[in-house]
């Protein structure tokens, strides 16, 4: 089985479409898969539901999908970087659902493992219990939080082999491992492919049974999403 594609076009012109949930690695701007964005940009689908940890910067990342109103509603833990993501939520224009950062890890990855539900302490007493089962474990009341999964997940690896196995590079893991489990129909955007066999097993983050197609992004932009400079002497 082939799940190498020329493009990243060419990768989601067949899986993608209005109305699906998509969810897409990365934190902040480190470790998204910048070239499936764009693709997903280009393909013009509306109408998604977007699982992500948060929503880019104005022009960049998601935010490229925020400002085409391709994006109806957003599952994220933090969204304080876009202005355009702030002002469409603001005005009733976008459906926002938060979620803890942790909690939002760990439905992603119980969604990849088959497990639809888990209960928590983080949230309670706040509003993101609002209408979630409360149960008492060890003396603690614990809410309900139900696993998340996606029609198509969009991560960025660093290197690759044929087969899909994936290793992400330092921070750039992030939360593109739990995001690649969790897709019905994952595709990974890489820096490096190598032969099968060549990864050392142990170093591998993804296992290829969770990757379905594979794009080469050789020189990604990686863009700072804040330059902090220490003042001139």
């Amino acid at each position: 089985m082939n799940k190498l594609y020329p493009s990243a076009a060419a990768a989601l012109a067949d899986i993608v479409r209005d109305g699906q949930t998509v969810a897409v690695g990365g934190f902040g701007l480190c470790g998204i898969p910048e070239a499936l964005i764009a693709a997903l940009r280009d393909s013009g689908v509306g109408g998604l539901t977007a699982i992500s940890n948060n929503a880019g910067v104005d022009g960049f990342g998601l935010g490229q999908l925020l400002e085409t109103r391709q994006i109806k509603k957003m599952i994220s833990s933090y969204v304080g970087e876009n202005k355009e993501f702030e002002r469409q939520y603001l005005a009733g224009e976008l459906e926002l659902e938060f979620t803890p950062q942790g909690t939002l890890a760990e439905k992603l990855r119980a969604g990849g493992s088959g497990i639809p539900a888990f209960f928590t302490r983080t949230g309670y007493g706040t509003w993101v219990a609002e209408g979630k089962e409360v149960r008492e474990f060890n003396g603690h009341p614990h809410i309900l939080e139900e696993a998340l999964t996606a029609d198509v997940s969009l991560v960025k690896a660093w290197k690759a082999d044929r087969a899909g196995n994936l290793i992400y590079r330092r921070t750039a893991r992030n939360f593109n491992p739990n995001v690649a489990m969790a897709g019905k129909i994952t595709v990974a955007e890489v820096e490096e492919i190598v032969e099968n066999g060549e990864l050392d097993p142990d170093a591998i983050h993804t296992p290829g049974i969770f990757v379905h197609r594979l794009v080469v992004n050789a020189t990604p932009e990686k863009r700072i999403e804040q330059r902090t400079m220490r003042a001139a002497d």
